[in-house]
């Protein structure tokens, strides 16, 4: 045996790892057998930690068997090979991943409880796990670190295969790994004690590490991300707060709370594309913030801003609330009609993921004055019922191999009365990882904005 047990396991990674001690480091942990592991890591860097939940998508007659995974912030990893070789269809792998889902919410609830996550946007994020056997779950872990903001992606596990190290390079910046033997058949092989870790145990290893290393709170101005500050004073009507050519973080008044954003006007804007992230991500997102680099390059002013405040966040159902995030959207629009260096630019909306559906909801309200939507890997057919009152030119923007999410869009195409287009990112995945596809995402967005907001500017 390589190890007594998991603390043993997470002993030994955090020697080996102790080159990252401050730096300015989050320990995440899979549960539940990851996070024992994790906690010694923790400690040896003196780090934060927290949970990354992810779950197993396994072949319906073969649970153990995984043809792929999903994760926080609607991270999903399908593996193309073995969903072919058990002959899976898109309505079979959308039964598992709803009821996985339900189990993955659960968890959330059950090991976070009521504390908001650690942030990770713009910090070195070490992702931990007991063992790798096909690396499905490290792949979406490390997925979802990365789409909440992480600079720094290092995964750390005592065992692994050695030919899942160099696939999981995909998805991380550096992989740590204290064993890779080539007979591999299970990772409790490898445990002296590699008994069950019950879900107490992680809960307790959470409020331990808390008590040991407080959480680094969200810095927000003017107490934004929920009720106003005491300091706080409310923007006066008219108020500009960012002279064109300028980048600023604003506090957006949103019935019943205050939103943190970030507005960036180029000097001489053509057009203004309000960011809708999805699934719980934000202002943060470091897909959306490249598509906004892009965007800007090209004349048009961004807005970035958190949907939901941290407290919100905790309740899973506001992520899929759609209404709700239309609402917030509307609200935000309205806000930005009235600042006087942008309050005459023609507005589009990216959205992405359940924020696409939220966009098309706000887009199709009475008296929109939406001039084009972008949906990158969206949900359209979360607002079905609000399709066919959408007039803003909509382009859906889906990579080729995230197939149950391009099947939803199609049919979503089909209920559109609007000009639109369908366009497929070859080789591309949900978050659209692969070489040159985000790429691909933004000069697409870019084309479609430049032309629609251009045709709004002129006619004005």
């Amino acid at each position: 045996m390589l190890f007594r047990d998991r603390m043993d396991a997470g002993r030994q990674l955090g020697r080996r790892l102790t080159y990252l001690r401050g730096q300015d480091v989050v320990v995440v942990g899979l549960p539940r057998g990851g996070v024992p592991v994790a906690y010694q890591i923790a400690q040896a860097l003196g780090a934060p930690l927290d949970v990354i939940l992810v779950r197993k998508l396994g072949v319906p007659f073969q649970p153990e068997l995984a043809m792929g995974a999903i994760a926080e912030g609607d991270v999903r990893v399908v593996n193309a090979e073995t969903r072919l070789l058990a002959d899976i269809g898109p309505d079979e792998l959308a039964a598992v991943e709803a009821h996985e889902r339900l189990e993955l919410d659960r968890r959330i609830r059950r090991f976070r409880g009521a504390r908001p996550r650690v942030p990770l946007a713009g910090r070195t994020v070490v992702v931990v796990d007991d063992g790798i056997a096909t690396g499905a779950t490290a792949s979406a872990a490390c997925q979802a670190v990365r789409a909440a903001g992480a600079a720094r992606v290092v995964l750390a596990a005592p065992v692994a295969p050695p030919d899942r190290i160099g696939w999981l390079r995909r998805d991380a910046d550096e992989v740590v790994c204290l064993h890779t033997p080539e007979r591999f058949f299970a990772i409790g092989m490898f445990y002296a004690d590699f008994a069950q870790t019950p879900d107490d145990e992680v809960t307790d290893l959470l409020r331990r590490a808390a008590v040991a290393v407080p959480p680094v709170p969200v810095a927000a101005p003017h107490g934004a991300h929920g009720a106003a500050a005491p300091d706080a004073v409310p923007d006066p009507p008219g108020r500009d707060p960012d002279p064109p050519g300028r980048e600023v973080e604003v506090d957006i008044p949103a019935v019943p709370v205050r939103l943190a954003g970030h507005l960036m006007v180029p000097e001489g804007a053509d057009g203004l594309v309000v960011f809708v992230h999805g699934s719980g991500s934000g202002r943060h997102s470091p897909r959306n913030r490249y598509v906004a680099e892009v965007l800007g390059a090209a004349g048009l002013a961004t807005l970035l801003f958190d949907l939901l405040t941290p407290a919100e966040e905790v309740d899973r159902a506001n992520v899929f609330d759609i209404g709700l995030l239309a609402h917030r959207l509307v609200d935000v629009t309205g806000w930005l009609r009235g600042q006087p260096s942008v309050s005459h630019l023609p507005v589009g909306y990216f959205g992405a993921s359940t924020g696409a559906a939220a966009a098309l909801w706000a887009a199709a309200e009475p008296g929109s004055r939406v001039a084009a939507v972008v949906s990158r890997g969206g949900r359209p057919d979360l607002a079905a019922s609000r399709l066919a009152a959408v007039a803003a030119p909509t382009l859906l923007v889906v990579g080729e191999h995230d197939d149950l999410v391009l099947d939803l869009n199609r049919q979503a195409q089909a209920r559109l009365r609007c000009e639109n287009r369908l366009a497929v990112v070859p080789r591309a995945t949900h978050l659209f990882t692969e070489p040159g596809a985000l790429e691909a995402v933004a000069v697409l967005a870019r084309d479609w904005f430049a032309h629609h907001l251009a045709l709004v500017t002129h006619r004005g």
